[in-house]
């Protein structure tokens, strides 16, 4: 439910039954004989309504909401003068996706930072090329660098780098001696500092490992080399991000829904914001400068004071809303930070051969303080878990806690449940814990979980999905961005295909079909944030929120999934992106 809406909105619901359109399909229009704003015929559009795909002939928007999906035929009497006829010429049309885990605003921040992706996604394969990119933004950029007072790249990979390891101080110097540079990890759990950058952030031989985190030192010292990870990152880089003023805040949240919308979803997350990034986005809704709806979780362990003054709500205004509640619980696995049961197939060098990666909290009581306190305040909980060990740790929270409170209808989501076991499956099911599926990785570090961190067995079972479609289980997939780019037909081709980048298909008896991997972008995905009577499928009475692709996604070949376009992203009715503008 939405109030206040930007686009005019009304409240009306659905009301009138027009006619039946082939089987388990019915045709619905809302207020008979009444004209309405724009009417979409001649393609394929997928309704989202069924355990199989139903096909409408025309769907028609009035108000920023659905007033009939059926049969062409059944349209006629509701145009009138004042109504917009769209040809769809062939393309496909379907509901807008709904974004099951991702940081939008930080997904900005990566569009306007250096671009370290590896190809496809970027350019930077070695060290040498790093650099090369970083001087060229820095020549590009120095009003925003003298602004900030930092230089910042995102997206290296050092998996993919052919030296097969980080950027170290040393190399980040060649950028600047005298300004710190940070450049982000992909996986955003790491990151690199230059020895000014470890300056500033008081990195010295004497600082010891903060909790949840380590300092990476130069081999034979106690010297840092620049590499941080998890919690050792993390409070510098907040330092850093504290320093953006109101506007900077503004402008890197537009990009983040820019680069959305130009994929086709019509609803954000923002997956684990800080007090500032949160009113950012309510700041942006009151000065009607949203074009999605955005759904903004909290960390719960860094801005709890702020969770339990302004709460949370399944209603937006002016599409924003409090969704819940962010917690994470690990690392990941591609940089060994991921807590898991059994050892890294290969750890890194210094670690011993049982390493198995760490928590982000050690104490059993204390996260099932934390779950405690989100239930006992009926926030949805988000929980980061990527080990197989941190996977317990969330579900035994969640049995204690749910014996003393009982069940109720809290949506509690795993997020990314990569390494989830057989036996945990059943044990969320009885929870009714949600998984959220990161399918991506299979292709993006399928190869390096098979070879490196995993191994085979383990390596084919990351983001399980068939285990969970078996056990009458329905899931959403993510894209995480700015992990990977928010590419919704990226998300897909992962879910369906799990082909890696050198080709090999990682865990087949995992894969789904497009119809499933489609459900897990759109009524799955609504459905994760209570937004499934709103969003997800189309449906009279629902969001006229769409999306329009130049292919059927059900209709051609699954290794051509990921080359599918986005047309035109529609919300309520208002076009938010045009491929061709």
């Amino acid at each position: 439910m939405t109030i206040n809406r930007r686009k005019g909105l009304v409240a009306a619901l659905t009301i009138t039954v027009a006619a039946s359109f082939g089987p388990g399909l019915t045709a619905w229009a809302d207020e008979a004989g009444k004209s309405v704003d724009i009417v979409y015929t001649g393609g394929d559009i997928i309704t989202m309504e069924g355990d199989a795909p139903e096909y409408a002939e025309a769907v028609a928007v009035r108000n920023g909401k659905i007033a009939y999906v059926g049969p062409q035929s059944g349209v006629a009497a509701l145009i009138g003068e004042g109504t917009r006829q769209v040809d769809l010429d062939g393309k496909t049309l379907l509901p807008g996706f709904f974004d099951a885990h991702g940081h939008i605003w930080n997904t900005g921040f990566q569009a306007l930072a250096a671009n370290l992706l590896p190809p496809p996604d970027g350019e930077a394969n070695d060290i040498a090329s790093i650099i090369d990119i970083m001087n060229k933004w820095v020549s590009e950029n120095q009003a925003a660098i003298d602004k900030v007072g930092w230089i910042v790249g995102f997206g290296y990979d050092d998996a993919q780098l052919a030296e097969k390891r980080h950027p170290t101080a040393e190399d980040l110097n060649k950028i600047s001696e005298d300004i710190p540079v940070i450049l982000l990890h992909q996986s955003t759990h790491l990151g690199v500092m230059n020895d000014k950058a470890l300056e500033m952030a008081g990195y010295t031989a004497e600082t010891p490992n903060p909790a949840g985190g380590v300092i990476q030192r130069v081999e034979g010292s106690q010297k840092p080399n620049g590499v941080l990870e998890e919690m050792a990152l993390f409070t510098p880089l907040f330092a850093v991000l504290a320093q953006l003023d109101e506007t900077a805040n503004l402008t890197i949240a537009k990009a983040g829904m820019k680069a959305y919308a130009a994929h086709g979803f019509t609803t954000g997350q923002e997956g684990r914001a800080t007090k500032p990034v949160a009113e950012t986005w309510r700041s942006l809704a009151n000065s009607d400068e949203l074009i999605l709806d955005i759904d903004v979780y909290p960390d719960i362990r860094g801005d709890l004071d702020y969770l339990k003054a302004v709460g949370t709500s399944h209603i937006y205004n002016n599409g924003f809303r409090i969704a819940g509640a962010k917690l994470s619980l690990d690392g990941a696995i591609q940089n060994f930070t991921a807590w898991l049961s059994e050892p890294y197939k290969e750890p890194l060098p210094g670690q011993p051969e049982d390493y198995n990666g760490y928590p982000a909290i050690e104490e059993v009581d204390e996260v099932q303080k934390i779950v405690d306190t989100a239930y006992k305040n009926n926030w949805q909980l988000l929980v980061h878990t990527n080990g197989d060990q941190t996977s317990d740790q969330l579900i035994n929270a969640v049995r204690a806690v749910t014996q003393e409170r009982g069940m109720d209808d809290r949506r509690t989501v795993m997020i990314h449940a990569q390494t989830v076991r057989e036996d945990q499956l059943d044990a969320m099911k009885e929870l009714a814990i949600f998984p959220s599926f990161f399918a991506m990785h299979t292709y993006y570090w399928g190869d390096l979980h098979r070879e490196v961190t995993l191994g085979k067995e383990r390596a084919y079972r990351i983001s399980p999905a068939q285990s969970a479609l078996k056990r009458g289980m329905i899931f959403s997939q993510h894209h995480d961005a700015p992990v990977a780019l928010p590419s919704a037909m990226a998300v897909l081709s992962a879910a369906v295909n799990r082909t890696s980048r050198t080709g090999d298909v990682i865990g087949p008896d995992q894969r789904v079909s497009a119809y499933d991997g489609l459900r897990a972008l759109t009524i799955w995905a609504a459905y994760q944030g209570y937004q499934e009577n709103q969003k997800g499928s189309l449906k009279t009475g629902k969001l006229a929120d769409f999306v329009i692709l130049d292919q059927n996604p059900l209709k051609i070949e699954p290794s051509s999934l990921r080359e599918v376009k986005v047309v035109e992203t529609i919300k309520e009715g208002a076009t938010i992106y045009n491929a061709q503008d």
